[in-house]
């Protein structure tokens, strides 16, 4: 039987100064584990590409942005090094690099290149238990650590604070202090027996209240939609749909995987997707928006759950984004006949979008400007989703965020607003024109489905800066070979 061999300490973290390198998902955990333990850590973060929530962090911890590839000056003044880049070669580099400083370094997901390791951590007031599987099953570590937080009780802080007052005043050797404290405490370990009329009345009558609500919801449901109604109605969906089902499901894969891995881009990779195989933009538009309905819906409200929600900024924008959504909408539908002048202007929109994707990678930091004027920007960018299917966020989000407002607060608003606008155009779209686009609607969202939990996996293990180069890039050719097809078709 193999034996973990770690020492175990605390550290003051709050005396020490912290170098983490990289600046994607991986490093935003690796700072919220140790902003959660020692709020007042000093860190300095170095990396080309910087995540939107990192950024948020600079107004409320002690944190330094430097906005460039690792440079060995780096590890001045620094007492430990946090390797996030998510490449082996790069890690490996920075930690010989590290080492010749004599620095402690703890490389993500790499135990064989770590000195120390961050383990799971359970905070109880001053009572701190951190658990270690010796870097073999971070999971297990983490599923003990919420037994632990759920059986651990919330005030055993006045537990400690009696116990130290207690063991203060006990008199007496060593041993018989001891002793003494053992007697006290052992009822903490008792084993209450557990009688029948201990069992929660409470729990059954609410139990059985939604066994009979289930009962009554089915009998009703079936009564109005007999079973052979159902299954003849789905039979039916199923003999219509075509070969290009396949190809809608496609798209929804690629543009989650796009999305999933950068969190952006769906819409343009989708929009650009389904005009390339000659769906028309309107319906397009539409079946980008109606699939993103669902995404949308989700991250706003986990963003208001989480407190990422301005509500005045949300205000600002999430009414003039509806109505430049439903004018982009009306526009794009009302010219539907005209589909082969529209589709080199989506395309010539969509190739913009890809160019903008690569400068966000390539851009140095730049000086911040107030925005004035933030709900015509949001109609602009509600305009703009609509006509090109895509470009919210990038209109909207990464104005906001250039102007100098906090990166997570911005987001999170814009997100939330994005169910709206994509709910609004969704509905002038169905309204206009039907639902005639239904098989390339379920198309995306099946894709979307089986591919975000990859995606949710390769986030931590592709170099970012390398795939939004790489899907700009996609972007760009697929829009020129849009224009190129309309033009001289």
């Amino acid at each position: 039987m193999s034996k973990n061999n770690l020492f175990p300490i605390f550290l003051k973290l709050e005396q020490l100064h912290v170098l983490v390198v990289g600046g994607g998902v991986v490093a935003l955990e690796k700072l919220t584990a140790l902003w959660k333990s020692s709020p007042k850590t000093r860190v300095t973060l170095v990396a080309p590409l910087i995540n939107p929530e990192i950024l948020a962090f600079q107004e409320e911890k002690e944190l330094v942005i430097i906005q460039r590839e690792f440079e060995e000056k780096d590890l001045e003044n620094i007492d430990v090094v946090v390797v996030a880049v998510g490449d082996v070669p790069t890690s490996e580099a920075i930690r010989l690099i590290a080492k010749k400083h004599r620095l402690l370094v703890n490389v993500a997901d790499k135990p064989e290149l770590c000195d120390f390791y961050l383990g799971s951590i359970v905070t109880k007031g001053n009572l701190k238990i951190a658990i270690s599987t010796n870097g073999k099953s971070p999971t297990f570590a983490k599923r003990l650590k919420e037994i632990l937080n759920d059986n651990i009780s919330d005030n055993v802080e006045d537990a400690l604070d009696n116990l130290n007052k207690l063991r203060n005043h006990l008199e007496g050797d060593f041993q018989h202090k001891v002793d003494e404290l053992n007697q006290i405490t052992s009822t903490l370990i008792e084993k209450k027996e557990s009688k029948w009329y201990d069992i929660n009345i409470r729990k059954i009558v609410w139990y059985a209240l939604g066994v009979f609500a289930i009962l009554i919801a089915g009998h009703i449901l079936f009564t109005l939609l007999p079973p052979q109604t159902i299954w003849n109605s789905t039979y039916t969906v199923f003999n219509e749909l075509d070969g290009d089902f396949l190809y809608f499901m496609l798209g929804g894969f690629i543009a989650q995987m796009i999305d999933g891995a950068l969190g952006m881009a769906y819409g343009v990779s989708a929009t650009t997707f389904l005009l390339s195989f000659g769906v028309s933009p309107a319906v397009a538009s539409m079946s980008v928006h109606a699939s993103e309905i669902f995404t949308s819906g989700v991250s706003g409200l986990m963003h208001l759950k989480f407190g990422n929600v301005n509500s005045k900024l949300f205000k600002v924008i999430v009414l003039p984004g509806v109505i430049g959504s439903i004018l982009g909408a009306y526009i794009l539908t009302e010219f539907e006949n005209y589909n082969d002048y529209i589709k080199p202007v989506v395309g010539t929109y969509t190739l913009i979008l890809g160019f903008i994707i690569i400068y966000k990678v390539i851009r140095k930091h730049q000086k911040r400007k107030k925005i004035k004027h933030v709900g015509w920007l949001a109609t602009l960018g509600g305009f703009l989703d609509a006509i090109g299917g895509g470009g919210w966020g990038p209109v909207v989000s990464s104005t906001l965020i250039a102007s100098g407002k906090n990166p997570r607060l911005v987001i999170g608003s814009v997100n939330l607003a994005e169910f709206f606008v994509s709910l609004a155009s969704s509905f002038t779209f169905f309204t206009l024109i039907g639902g005639s686009g239904w098989q390339t609607i379920l198309g995306l969202i099946l894709g979307g489905v089986c591919a975000a939990p990859i995606a949710a996996h390769l986030s931590k293990k592709l170099n970012v800066k390398a795939m939004m180069i790489f899907v700009g890039i996609v972007v760009i050719i697929v829009s020129l070979r849009i224009i190129y097809m309309s033009i001289f078709k």
